[in-house]
């Protein structure tokens, strides 16, 4: 029995060493690369303003293995479409996955398009490359045929394409 309890206590104290040691490897990491205070960025193509993002706070974390970029006092973006129609996109906090290119808007999160409509969720996830948005979360979702309120929304981006969980609201239905 002995020799057992000894055996226990030098893989235990082995085992312990080997766990403060890989704790210490990633806690190397635990800050960002960079930090953006006022940030502004303005995204052009062909000389033509497509986005502009506001944020007070920027941290990238371009040095983890998994990179992204966190916006811990929110964001704003300003959007412009081909007629120069533009749709804002608000929240609390936002952090940006560089390998997948999606990014999640948490807290009051609100769109608000062009045409008027009006998107309002805790939480969203958005896929810029495919225009895309969707969140497991309670919505509400106001414009001139819709006034709902639902949990589970999967819309592209002018929310033409519309899926979602069991809803309440008012919808207007035209007659043929």
């Amino acid at each position: 029995m002995r020799i057992f309890n000894i055996l226990f206590l030098i893989i235990f104290i082995g085992c312990e060493d080997n766990f403060i040691e890989i704790k210490n490897i990633n806690s190397k990491n635990s800050f960002p690369v960079g930090e953006t205070e006022n940030l502004k960025l303005i995204y052009t193509d062909s000389a033509k303003v497509k986005a502009i993002l506001i944020s007070s706070l920027n941290k990238d974390f371009s040095n983890y293995i998994f990179p992204y970029s966190e916006f811990p006092n929110g964001l704003e973006i300003t959007f412009f479409d081909k007629k120069n129609n533009k749709t804002i996109v608000k929240s609390d906090y936002a952090i940006a996955y560089n390998n997948t290119n999606i990014v999640n808007l948490v807290g009051n999160v609100i769109i608000n398009n062009h045409d008027g409509s009006e998107l309002k969720t805790n939480q969203l996830y958005w896929d810029p490359e495919l225009e895309w948005l969707f969140t497991e979360d309670k919505f509400t979702f106001k414009n001139s045929d819709y006034d709902i309120t639902a949990k589970r929304l999967d819309t592209n981006r002018s929310f033409s394409i519309f899926n979602t969980g069991k809803l309440d609201g008012k919808v207007l239905v035209e007659d043929k």
